[in-house]
């Protein structure tokens, strides 16, 4: 073997251990370069490398390609992975490609780029096959037989109008005796998505089903498609994602190369509503501007409270927005959440104020704002720790989105909490803190 060879089949096995260490680093790469790598690889390792990279650079970089890898390439990549890198691509570019396919490859991606992003029809498998119920189990084999598809747990059953009418488990196949008809083994009817279901749609009945594939059917109810548990788990990977996006004031459909006037128009109102908030806060602070002209060392130290009351509130925020999202908890379980949350800001408070109470000793030597900090640090942690619990119940109350938003209305709540605890104490007890006159 040469030393070209051998460099070849040492990239080759590389690529395929760490396909997707490979593709952040091909990211980086210009277009051009990454397709001369992907042409140089073999077929399975090329199409996994483009579906792992982002849609838009695997668009550029399968432009590059010559027309052998790129039939290739289409012709063994995963459908609904293939679809977005084509979706990106534009028409006389897409067409092209499509053309060098077999013609039902080509309808399988045209089908899918129907739809709109982020439903059921983008997301779903179009290669699905719906037998009738009167064949018998060995003459469904024998055609299951033919399919180039093996991620099969399940076969789905037709009536005579053509509407889908149950499902027969791969393991009750098999294990049926071959003259038995599909119609005495069939399972109910199985839970189903509509074509035009939305990806929090998806993820819901996935939730409620825990199903391994759901069947897609039109408005007729005939079968079109099935999700298989790949897209299913990209879905809720995306789903959950998206919610990240929302919770800060970032829209579902922004992406880290949408364009620039799109990502501001998104976001700036959001920065708005913001803004007004901290001026909320700021005449929280203003109520109190006689007390800090008089004791200067409060100014110092507001943004100690303000800063782990904020902390507090998002820890609460993040698992209550996870047991909404996974359906843990719901509207009903407002009071015991609020209560256990208010249990931990306490426990909490304890803990970092008695360590904020030593360290402002330390710095200050005041007993009294030692005293006032340490107890406007636990009230501020318990008023964060609740609000945090109950901001996603409240907008789920109300309608709306959980994520949307909620840490700016979070931090609107820790803010003027933490600010009035700790100055609202500070005017309260002043009379302890004569020591820190100059």
């Amino acid at each position: 073997m040469s030393a070209t060879d051998a460099s070849q089949t040492l990239t080759g096995e590389f690529i395929r251990l760490y396909p997707d260490q490979v593709a952040h680093i091909l990211e980086e790469l210009p277009p051009a370069e990454t397709a001369r790598l992907i042409e140089a690889t073999a077929p399975a390792n090329a199409s996994g490398l483009l579906e792992r990279l982002n849609p838009r650079v695997a668009a550029g970089v399968l432009a590059e390609l010559g027309d052998d890898a790129t039939r290739a390439a289409l012709k063994t990549m995963i459908p609904t992975k293939a679809a977005p890198i084509l979706a990106s691509l534009d028409n006389a570019a897409r067409e092209r490609m499509l053309a060098l396919v077999d013609p039902r490859l080509a309808e399988h991606f045209r089908e899918l780029l129907t739809y709109p992003a982020d439903t059921a029809g983008a997301l779903m498998d179009p290669r699905i096959t719906a037998f009738d119920a009167e064949l018998t189990v060995e003459e469904a084999l024998r055609r299951m037989r033919s399919f180039k598809e093996k991620e099969l747990g399940a076969i789905y059953l037709m009536d005579r109008d053509g509407k889908l009418s149950g499902s027969v488990p791969l393991g009750e196949l098999v294990t049926a005796q071959p003259e038995t008809k599909l119609q005495d083994i069939v399972r109910g009817t199985p839970a189903t998505v509509a074509v035009t279901a939305t990806r929090e749609e998806i993820v819901e009945s996935l939730a409620s089903q825990r199903l391994a594939t759901f069947p897609v059917v039109d408005l007729n109810n005939r079968l079109v498609g099935v999700i298989r548990y790949r897209a299913l788990l990209a879905a809720a990977e995306a789903e959950a994602s998206s919610d990240i996006q929302t919770m800060v004031g970032a829209s579902r459909d922004e992406t880290a190369l949408s364009r620039v006037g799109f990502s501001v128009r998104r976001r700036l109102p959001w920065l708005e509503i913001n803004l007004a908030t901290a001026f909320l806060a700021a005449s929280v602070v203003g109520l109190f501007q006689g007390t800090i002209e008089k004791y200067a060392a409060l100014a110092v130290l507001m943004p100690v409270v303000a800063g782990q009351s904020g902390n507090s509130g998002m820890q609460a925020l993040a698992v209550t927005m996870r047991g909404v999202i996974l359906r843990e908890v719901g509207l009903r379980d407002w009071p015991k959440l609020v209560w256990k949350e208010a249990r931990v800001g306490i426990l909490n408070g304890l803990g970092v104020s008695l360590v904020t109470m030593i360290a402002v000793f330390l710095w200050s030597r005041s007993p009294g704002l030692t005293l006032v900090i340490g107890v406007a640090m636990v009230l501020a942690m318990i008023v964060a720790s609740v609000c945090g619990a109950l901001v996603p119940l409240a907008l789920k109350a109300f309608g709306q989105d959980p994520a949307q938003s909620s840490s700016i209305i979070l931090t609107t709540f820790t803010d003027c909490g933490g600010f009035l605890s700790f100055l609202g104490l500070a005017t309260l007890l002043s009379g302890l803190l004569t020591d820190l006159r100059p």
